[in-house]
């Protein structure tokens, strides 16, 4: 008989199809360990279980274990970590959670097992207004809560990698649950933040396996890990339908306090949260101050600071009343509204930014910061 490891006991158990953790508790209850259950003839299990399953199969149970041990070579080979749902390293917020994984593979020191930890998701068709609003949520938590926090994600484009990156800008620690196995990293534009992520206190969390396939179920799949890690779940931005919706609704069943963000009705990436306020499933979060009393997060106490009133030019304060109006703005646009020439309004677009007045973003737009 073939001597396998711990381990590649442990990943082969957790790659039973559709074993949950009362299920796996009762399984090695009544088999007395993950070694027995897979050196155990089929019928066996059966008398000790009172049952059959396809599960018990010979054939498939050894199909699992020499998966196993490839995938032990893998993760040896590559510096990742297995976590199994018994280690005391398995984030316990999981644990309360039904359909989580028994297993999971990370890369990256992070303890997830820490206090505070925030879920910041999203549309990936973000705007300005979500994108700020997720910079400014961030950087207030990282100065204001005692202690910090980790703000978890999914590297997707959007509002996720804007979490992510907001995250390592104000220095606090950030995991990204990912869709796939850690031979890739998708999109493959992320992959200098998600190694940025690894190096610097994060994390890279997945409960696939590194040769599994990139399919589209798996990211509504891996939301539920997202929704499970976390103490509460921010809905920046969002159409009515999606996965930022899905994984609300499932961090609510979880018990988590969920949150969104307002918009304009008009808006189709604020219709989503919108309704999710409506609904009360998210409490409406404005800033980080509604987070942290909520939350009853601990703060530290802000310095004053003498208040520093900044001179509008009649042509800033134009500016500024068109993008508190409509949000953000192209150039163009404030071209129209300021009867101004282009190379004017570019001048004083850049006067603006340098005093902090407003922000640039991808595809030109510009908005109140």
């Amino acid at each position: 008989m073939t001597t396998h490891t711990n381990q590649e006991y442990h990943i082969a158990f957790a790659s039973l199809r559709g074993i949950n953790h009362a299920l796996a508790d009762e399984l090695l209850e009544r088999s007395g360990s993950e070694q027995k259950f897979f050196e155990s003839s089929r019928r066996e299990l059966i008398t000790a279980m009172g049952f059959d399953s396809k599960i018990f199969d010979d054939s498939y149970r050894a199909s699992l274990l020499e998966k196993a041990v490839k995938e032990n070579t893998f993760i040896t080979d590559n510096g990742v970590r297995a976590l199994y749902y018994k280690d005391p390293a398995y984030p316990q917020r999981l644990l309360e959670c039904d359909d989580a994984p028994l297993m999971l593979f990370t890369i990256g020191d992070m303890d997830l097992n820490a206090h505070r930890f925030i879920s910041i998701v999203g549309t990936r068709h973000a705007s300005a207004y979500g994108i700020n609003f997720v910079d400014r949520l961030v950087k207030e938590i990282a100065e204001r809560v005692d202690g910090g926090a980790t703000i978890v994600s999914g590297l997707a484009y959007g509002i996720d990698i804007s979490a992510h990156a907001a995250a390592l800008k104000y220095g606090l620690p950030t995991a990204a649950v990912l869709a796939h196995g850690l031979t890739t990293i998708y999109p493959a534009q992320h992959r200098s933040i998600a190694a940025d992520m690894a190096r610097h206190g994060g994390m890279l969390i997945t409960d696939y396996h590194s040769d599994a396939p990139i399919h589209r179920a798996n990211f509504l799949a891996r939301n539920r890990i997202v929704a499970g890690l976390c103490d509460c779940l921010v809905v920046a931005e969002s159409a009515e339908k999606g996965g930022a919706m899905t994984t609300a609704r499932i961090a609510s069943a979880y018990n988590r306090d969920v949150f969104a963000l307002p918009g304009r009705t008009s808006d189709t990436y604020s219709a989503g949260c919108n309704r999710l306020i409506a609904d009360n499933i998210a409490g409406l979060i404005q800033n980080a101050d509604d987070l942290i009393k909520a939350m009853n997060y601990p703060t530290v106490k802000k310095p004053e600071q003498p208040s520093l009133f900044i001179e509008l030019t009649d042509d800033e304060r134009a500016v500024t009343e068109f993008l508190t109006a409509h949000g953000d703005a192209q150039i163009n646009q404030l071209t129209i509204h300021l009867n101004q020439s282009v190379a004017r309004v570019i001048s004083l677009l850049i006067d603006m930014e340098y005093k902090g007045l407003i922000l640039s973003y991808p595809g030109g737009k510009y908005a109140l910061a």
